[in-house]
């Protein structure tokens, strides 16, 4: 992501994209289990909040704690690089439990 905000606006999109799968499932499939779905909605909504909040970390350390402006640059990048990737593996991990849990909500596929 190239940035906090982009970053937001991906989440967001990711999470309204699952909730209106679950509430279109929930209206329009016969067979589905609402009460499965609408708990899956307010735990995408849980996700959600959840996800923003960790959106917004900072680096902990000034430049003059390094040898030089360029150090501090580097390890700055590092920092958010794994901070990011740690927070989009546990929100891709949740998405990956909720998509799950959607589907065992719905009725078995008749053959």
């Amino acid at each position: 992501m190239s940035s906090k905000r982009s970053l937001k606006k991906h989440i967001a999109y990711v999470c309204g994209e699952l909730a209106a799968e679950c509430i279109v499932a929930s209206n329009l499939i016969k067979g589905v289990d609402r009460k499965k779905m609408d708990s899956l909605v307010v735990k995408i909504a849980i996700l959600q909040d959840s996800t923003m909040r960790h959106v917004n970390v900072a680096f902990d350390k000034a430049p003059r704690a390094f040898e030089s402006l360029r150090a501090y640059h580097h390890a700055r990048n590092l920092y958010y690089r794994a901070a990011y990737k740690a927070l989009l593996d546990a929100f891709g991990k949740s998405v990956a439990e909720i998509v799950n849990e959607m589907n065992s909500a719905l009725p078995a596929k008749k053959a």
